[in-house]
């Protein structure tokens, strides 16, 4: 039986990531027109989206006296906190409009919960409950992906982790992500996807070579 076509999965493009967003990632523009000619190649297109409530545990407003880029111990790990970001029903969750999205593509929203965040679109951050990714994965009879987005070093780098402990193929295309970068975590994630046996590709046309059409 003949390998099934490469999915690709774009993670968070959404308005509060890019410039002028609430939790803006550096450079994030330069990955929008990558991201789009992407979308052009892949038959099957899945996106990630933040959804968060308000009062989200993620949000260093919910902890009086926390701020920003502080870390609590929660029961399912460590939190990074966060601004306020991506919450459900407002414009800085909705995909940036530059964006342009396939009547085909679908969709999964993370970090739905108040108590728990979510950066990899295959399980919330206590690594065991389901996101949805991979059931939409296996709905597709897709054993490989292709992994661009926002960020890098965050759910970028979650999802791929995720992915390449279930057994899927991976590769990352480099020029259509970008990184927050603190304190060098976007080499870190690198080492990490290499390590976990993620490809790396420079460029959308080194990505290409995977392409498939249904």
């Amino acid at each position: 039986m003949p390998a099934s076509p490469p999915v690709l999965v774009v993670v968070d493009p959404q308005r509060d990531f890019f410039p002028g967003g609430e939790l803006a990632v550096p450079g994030a523009d330069r990955i929008i027109e990558p991201i789009n000619e992407l979308m052009d190649m892949f038959a099957s297109v899945i996106i990630t989206q933040d959804w968060h409530p308000p009062g989200h545990v993620s949000f260093a407003a919910s902890h009086p006296g926390r701020q920003i880029g502080d870390h609590l111990t929660l029961p399912h790990g460590e939190q990074q906190l966060w601004p306020v970001h991506c919450v459900a029903n407002t414009a800085g969750a909705e995909i940036d409009p530059r964006i342009a999205v396939p009547p085909q593509a679908r969709i999964i929203r993370k970090g739905t919960r108040t108590s728990i965040d979510s950066y990899s679109g295959f399980f919330e951050n206590d690594g065991v409950t389901p996101v949805g990714l991979h059931d939409l994965l296996v709905d597709l009879s897709a054993t490989s992906m292709v992994v661009a987005g926002l960020a890098t070093d965050v759910c970028v780098l979650a999802t791929v982790l995720d992915a390449c402990r279930l057994g899927y193929d991976v590769t990352v295309v480099e020029e259509a992500s970008a990184a927050i970068d603190c304190d060098g975590s976007l080499s870190r994630a690198w080492a990490q996807m290499n390590a976990a046996a993620a490809r790396r590709a420079a460029t959308v046309t080194e990505a290409a070579s995977l392409r498939r059409r249904g």
